[in-house]
């Protein structure tokens, strides 16, 4: 039994870096393929809200399904699925092909992004402490792949047809492969006889929706820092390009590092701690970068923003997860929904506010969400189960 969930345990890690290489080969083939359509940043700009319309509606579809089939089927098909599509940009020749082409990568990504954080939630179950912050960084670490991957390519003079169909074909062999290696879905108890029967359909606990702004706040600030860290630098503190590149690599650097570690942390001190300073010494580390005049410090304020927030999202994860196993994949569902929607929103709302303050002091509403996230930090504290409690929702 230990060995097969250590293989589970390594089948979901090549599931979250299958889905962060096939999106990361996505993003470095943006400027091309934005090119050869013959569109504008206008243009691609609109359409990337239907990539994340699609996310978004994949990861609501994909939740109740995940709990009804089980993930080891969910999981690997949703895989496919999000590797076939991202073949789909590639191929498009014009606006309207590359809108649905966008649209059906985001379903792809949605569908994927929710059920393999619902496997991780039953593979920590199963190891009985936590492991969910290592499978991000491994999301993490597959787009560095994608970001070298894709650089060879692009210089070898490949088009983006060619390279995303052979990504495609790559990522539905590591679907079919590691789908053996999951650990099926635990059955839940045999009904009570004598129970009164339950009608309806379940409703989704208050506390869910409060893990789920929670987790809008925290990747609200993580939106942030993947658009408006380099310019920051460029526009603000008046940094070469050089330099201001290094903003968003230290971010991204010191969250990869952070999550990799943030596990034995949480095992020691708990998902509370995790949470309350992690979102803290964020809070302090982008106010550092928002006040500071110099780019030493700047960089190292983005680099402690990413550190702290490093924890943070895995915590809120595995604690919807966690809160009731019948319905693990809806509650992640609900988590990772809001909280995608606020990384599209960070730089969304950021760009409007630098109308009427400059853009260093937009990063205080970030800032004021971390707070707000170590203040309610108690909400990822583990919850007692009470059999027979469930929660309904009057059908009709």
């Amino acid at each position: 039994m230990e060995r097969h969930l250590r293989a589970a345990r390594l089948a979901t890690f090549a599931y979250f870096v299958l889905n962060g290489f096939l999106m990361g080969m996505w993003i470095v083939h943006i400027p091309t393929i934005e090119q050869r359509v013959g569109i504008g940043h206008a243009t691609l700009g609109w359409l990337l809200l239907l990539l994340g319309a699609g996310a978004f509606g994949g990861m609501q579809a994909v939740g109740p399904l995940t709990d009804r089939f089980g993930a080891r089927t969910v999981v690997p098909l949703s895989a496919a699925l999000c590797s076939a599509t991202v073949a789909l940009p590639g191929l498009a020749g014009n606006v309207w092909t590359l809108g649905a082409a966008l649209l059906a990568l985001g379903v792809g990504n949605g569908c994927l992004d929710v059920s393999m954080n619902a496997h991780a939630v039953q593979v920590e179950h199963a190891y009985r402490r936590p492991v969910m912050s290592a499978f991000h960084a491994t999301f993490s670490i597959g787009g560095v792949f994608a970001a070298l991957v894709g650089a060879g390519t692009l210089g070898w003079g490949w088009s983006p047809a060619t390279t995303l169909s052979a990504v495609a074909a790559l990522g539905l062999a590591v679907s079919l492969l590691a789908a053996p290696l999951l650990l099926a879905s635990e059955r839940p108890p045999a009904p009570d006889p004598a129970a009164p029967a339950a009608t309806g359909r379940r409703r989704t606990p208050r506390h869910i929706w409060m893990l789920a702004v929670l987790a809008l706040m925290i990747m609200l600030g993580e939106g942030v820092a993947n658009d408006w860290s380099t310019l920051h630098l460029r526009r603000v503190l008046d940094a070469p390009p050089a330099t201001a590149a290094l903003a968003y690599g230290a971010f991204a650097t010191a969250m990869t590092v952070g999550r990799l570690l943030a596990d034995r942390f949480a095992a020691r001190y708990g998902p509370t701690a995790i949470l309350r300073y992690g979102a803290s010494v964020a809070a302090l580390g982008l106010a550092a970068a928002a006040l500071s005049d110099w780019i030493p410090l700047a960089l190292a304020g983005w680099a402690v923003f990413g550190a702290g927030l490093s924890g943070c999202v895995p915590q809120l994860f595995s604690a919807a997860g966690h809160a009731d196993q019948d319905a693990a994949g809806a509650n992640v569902s609900r988590v990772a929904g809001l909280g995608y929607l606020g990384m599209l929103a960070g730089p969304a709302v950021i760009g409007p506010l630098t109308r009427f303050v400059p853009l260093d002091v937009t990063f205080f509403l970030p800032v004021a969400f971390c707070v707000v996230a170590a203040c309610s930090a108690g909400i990822v504290r583990p919850r007692p189960h009470v059999p027979g409690r469930v929660e309904l929702e009057t059908a009709g």
